[in-house]
């Protein structure tokens, strides 16, 4: 007979995620230990067991619950009514916005992806290439003639604000909203004038 799951299974996973993302952040998932995860989440380390086979299962669900989140978050604005450069505006925003309080879970994507099984890099590469198809399109709407039939552009292009956007959370972590808001139309602003200049 199978164990039930508790009322406050999902809230003691968010917790545990939350707690672990700050380990593998901090120490390097390499170094980091089931055992330390347990101990900062202030439970056993039979317990985590109960919740997480593996130290792999646990970063994967790290990873997969936060990319998810974002790209759903993301991809669900509504667009409504918007030209290409309104909609820039939008998305460039509503991402920073999402980054607030996400800095260990943000940093670990680097060298915890590659770490995983090819199956599961996968499902969080697609996340990802989501996010880029995305912004792509919206980048490739604001001025068709650059971008026609030269994707390399518009990937570097893009790729570009993805890392204007990645710079603000390594040196601004501690931002508020209105600070995140204030270098999205920065962002913005930058993006439009120079991609109307190419």
């Amino acid at each position: 007979m199978s164990r039930p799951i508790a009322k406050d299974h999902d809230v003691k996973r968010a917790h545990i995620l939350k707690i672990a993302a700050r380990v593998f952040a901090d120490q390097g998932f390499a170094r980091a230990s089931m055992a330390q995860v347990a101990k900062d989440c202030g439970i056993s380390k039979a317990n985590i067991y109960h919740y997480y086979s593996s130290k792999d299962a646990l970063l994967f669900d790290i990873l997969d619950t936060y990319l998810s989140a974002l790209r759903d978050r993301i991809l669900g604005l509504d667009m409504t009514g918007l030209d290409p450069s309104d909609q820039l505006g939008r998305i460039v925003t509503e991402t920073l916005r999402a980054y607030e309080g996400m800095d260990h879970e943000h940093k670990i994507q680097t060298e915890g992806i590659p770490l995983l099984p090819a199956d599961q890099q996968k499902i969080l590469k697609a996340y990802q290439r989501d996010l880029v198809t995305q912004m792509s399109r919206v980048v490739a709407g604001i001025a068709p003639k650059v971008f026609d039939d030269d994707t390399r552009k518009l990937h570097a292009t893009v790729m570009s604000i993805f890392g204007m956007l990645n710079w603000f959370y390594m040196w601004n972590r501690t931002a508020d909203h209105q600070a995140r808001d204030e270098y999205a139309k920065l962002v913005t602003r930058l993006t439009l004038s120079g991609v109307r200049g190419l």
